[in-house]
């Protein structure tokens, strides 16, 4: 097939090289400089929503793929069936489960599917009587789309205070922050479980932990995510409860609200002490850093399934997954996740051994070379037949690549 894939991260780079590998033409819009290595780039940016349409049609793509959420929320996977083009990517009404907290927790509610008592604020004085109901220790989400940012895990009612004047009164985040959801804090070990749907069918992808700190230790800021290990450690039998519990009722609950879903579920999912999931939060595309490790383990034609859940014909178990492990270890920017410093050349991404893969997220090419042009800069991934070796590898990798100022968590990985 001919396949646009709409964005210019890690995430996007990752799908570019599955889905070039399983013998499919790619075109890239707009791509960065890693993926023009393997596809052709077109520079049309993920907010013209036209040109995107414009493109698929010029280019007579059989299929579009659209990574980022920003223009799923926008609705250009609307725009795009309108126009007779098979579209791998939810429609706005769908692409509510991310871009409003609020939508997906009443979602959530309505369907029973589990997740944490929470409370929507819109004003300081909501917001503080609402902290004070849950308990003091409560994670405060800005409603609408923060780049991954707009979440803070507040230690005890003043943290959580601070956070919610932060988002209604500083407008810390913009309009995302305009109102808020306050939940009660789950504490437990997190796992991210990504599904493809045609909105019937669900084909679960293998499953992977990210480490969303900045710091080692899981100290400090929350990111978009610093390094990801596929497997992840849930057993099968948690696997198939989270299926059962969260991810079927997901599916079935959309389709009852007359949502007709195509694309991808990613589910984060909390496991507390006795061992239960808790949903707690869904994103309407793949993950970023989540992707990388699972598009090098998947076995199979992902641009056949892909295609045939936007048909609403998902062949499910056409996928198989590589025994071995992957690792991905984020190497990003100086001030990532506050003010980012862009520009910097980036060296030593020549010789890289074949069972290391480097995915750009945020490069860009500038006087014949590449340059930092985002937080999160590169996702060095690496294939081994354990968690160990494939650490080393990766960070063999990381540890030769000169960007000023880089910032890299050296425990990706070590929980196991």
């Amino acid at each position: 097939m001919k396949i646009l894939v709409i964005g210019n991260g890690g995430r996007e780079h990752a799908l570019v090289w599955r889905l070039q590998r399983n013998g499919h033409e790619v075109i890239a819009a707009p791509g960065n400089p890693g993926i023009e290595q393997i596809a052709r780039c077109i520079g049309v940016g993920v907010g013209e929503i036209e040109k995107l349409v414009e493109l698929a049609v010029t280019e007579h793509a059989e299929l579009v793929v659209v990574g980022p959420e920003m223009p799923l929320v926008a609705g250009l996977a609307d725009r795009l069936r309108e126009r007779g083009i098979v579209t791998f990517g939810p429609g706005a009404d769908g692409a509510r489960l991310e871009g409003s907290k609020v939508f997906s927790k009443q979602f959530f509610a309505r369907h029973h599917i589990p997740t944490a008592p929470f409370e929507i604020a819109a004003t300081v004085a909501e917001a503080d009587a609402a902290i004070a109901r849950l308990g003091g220790a409560v994670v405060v989400k800005a409603d609408g789309l923060a780049a991954g940012k707009g979440v803070v895990v507040a230690s005890d009612a003043n943290e959580a205070r601070i956070a919610a004047r932060e988002m209604l009164e500083a407008r810390r985040f913009g309009d995302a922050g305009a109102t808020i959801v306050i939940e009660q804090r789950i504490i437990g070990r997190e796992v991210s479980v990504l599904v493809l749907t045609d909105g019937k069918r669900l084909e679960v992808l293998p499953a992977v932990e990210d480490h969303k700190t900045i710091f080692d230790g899981d100290r400090g800021p929350n990111t978009g995510g610093m390094g990801t290990v596929s497997p992840a450690w849930p057993s099968d039998d948690l696997l198939a409860r989270i299926r059962h519990e969260i991810l079927e009722p997901t599916v079935r609950g959309l389709a009852a609200d007359g949502i007709d879903y195509r694309g991808v579920l990613y589910a984060g999912v909390m496991i507390d002490a006795a061992g239960a999931p808790w949903l707690l939060e869904y994103n309407c595309r793949f993950g970023d850093p989540e992707t990388q490790p699972i598009m090098v383990r998947l076995i199979g034609d992902l641009g056949k399934v892909l295609a045939g859940a936007a048909r609403g014909e998902l062949p499910v178990g056409a996928l198989a997954t590589d025994a071995r492990v992957a690792v991905c270890v984020v190497v990003a920017a100086a001030g990532y996740p506050g003010a980012v410093r862009t520009g910097d050349p980036i060296r030593g991404l020549d010789n890289v051994p074949s069972d290391v893969i480097v995915f750009h997220a945020g490069t860009a090419r500038q006087d014949g070379q590449i340059v930092s042009a985002g937080g999160r800069v590169l996702g060095v991934t690496a294939l081994g037949i354990s968690v160990g070796q494939a650490r080393d590898r990766a960070y063999a990798v990381v540890d030769g690549i000169e960007l000023s100022g880089k910032q890299v968590r050296r425990d990706i990985g070590a929980r196991r």
